[in-house]
């Protein structure tokens, strides 16, 4: 499984900058006027994790292979979008793809850039922004609402189905969205969302994109945002699009260096990468052999079987066992044979939930 991160905002609050910084590849057009992105670009991205590099230093692979994250640049949105305003209906089909969203708010004064609302104010662009999922999200629940009163008529079986899907409905109408739903994590709801795919329910993370000078000090217009964030349970980043795109073509070195004369530790991508992660419950366990170190992306609380499934559907079918070494251990034993020597190395069964770090091997059979 991959990390699918859908890069959301109005239009010109610098989402097609930030996508070329992140992905460090010139393909979405970054311009100084509304809907200059069409068709959504997309791009994958290794997962910067300084861990392989540790892991690769001790046992030299041929290949060393970072979990990726897919970036998809959704062209911006407008008041009216869920009514098809601004191309708002096929832009939004888009956002339904992703696993996450980072909305992208601005939080600079520019006079050369231009606004699509004349002024800078981020609450209200995130105002603009929110309801339109949510109004997208209560378009299609009246449809799926329409189909299931018909069939609840001669299925009874579908009525606590309806049921959560009105009151679901009463929450939307509210302005809310379905990731403050009090039953989201009811059976029947999960039954529910696996088929509409509310937008309202993926995990945002707000990403306000300040000028160089704001880095160092949040600026008022970073400090409403992230209060925002923080009481509707989202998470927060700030970053420089501009600053982001001069560093994508420095060596890790240089930016590295570049980003301490910031008095930054981490750039965008991490940072965003990191909370993409942390919002949705992920972790990486790893495989280090000589031909291969992995990484693998999983959910937090898997099993040994089901995360042995993302290398290998056979995996998880014929699991025996898995060989388990704390990442930590791995480093200090310089191995597998000095952490097995240390008695590091653990053997554990069907019931073992994977830590994040984990060094693992699987026995299965075929």
């Amino acid at each position: 499984m991959a990390l699918s991160i859908g890069i959301v905002g109005l239009p010109n609050v610098g989402k097609s900058t930030l996508f070329n910084a992140l992905t460090k590849n010139q393909i979405a057009v970054a311009a100084n006027y509304p809907f200059c992105t069409i068709e959504p670009n997309k791009a994958i991205v290794a997962v910067p994790d300084r861990r392989l590099d540790q892991l690769s230093d001790i046992v030299n692979p041929q290949r060393v292979q970072n979990a990726i994250v897919e970036f998809t640049d959704i062209a911006g949105l407008v008041k009216g979008a869920s009514k098809g305003e601004g191309l708002g209906n096929q832009f939004l089909s888009h956002i339904r793809e992703t696993s996450a969203i980072v909305h992208v708010v601005r939080c600079f004064e520019d006079d050369a850039i231009i606004h699509v609302d004349g002024t800078v104010d981020p609450l209200r662009d995130i105002e603009v922004i929110n309801t339109e999922l949510v109004l997208a999200d209560i378009q299609t629940l009246e449809n799926r609402i329409t189909r299931l009163d018909k069939q609840a008529k001669t299925d009874k079986k579908l009525q606590p189905l309806l049921e959560v899907s009105k009151r679901l409905l009463d929450h939307l109408n509210t302005g809310a969205p379905a990731i403050l739903f009090a039953e989201k994590e009811s059976e029947i709801f999960t039954e529910l969302t696996r088929e509409t795919r509310l937008i309202s329910l993926k995990p945002v993370i707000y990403a306000a994109n300040v000028d160089e000078a704001g880095l160092s000090e949040d600026n008022e217009k970073v400090r409403a945002v992230r209060s925002f964030a923080s009481e509707h349970n989202a998470e927060t980043v700030k970053i420089c699009a501009r600053v982001e795109e001069e560093m994508a073509g420095m060596s890790d070195a240089e930016r590295a260096e570049f980003l301490d004369s910031l008095g930054q530790s981490e750039g965008g991508l991490d940072q965003i990468i990191h909370h993409g992660y942390h919002a949705l419950g992920l972790i990486s366990y790893f495989t280090a052999g000589v031909k291969e170190v992995r990484a693998w992306t999983i959910e937090r609380g898997w099993k040994a079987p089901r995360a042995a499934a993302v290398i290998h559907d056979d995996f998880e079918r014929g699991f025996i066992r898995a060989e388990v070494m704390a990442f930590e251990d791995f480093i200090e034993g310089r191995g597998e044979a000095g952490a097995r020597t240390a008695g590091r190395l653990r053997t554990e069964g069907k019931e073992y939930v994977v830590n994040n770090g984990d060094v693992m091997h699987f026995l299965f059979n075929v």
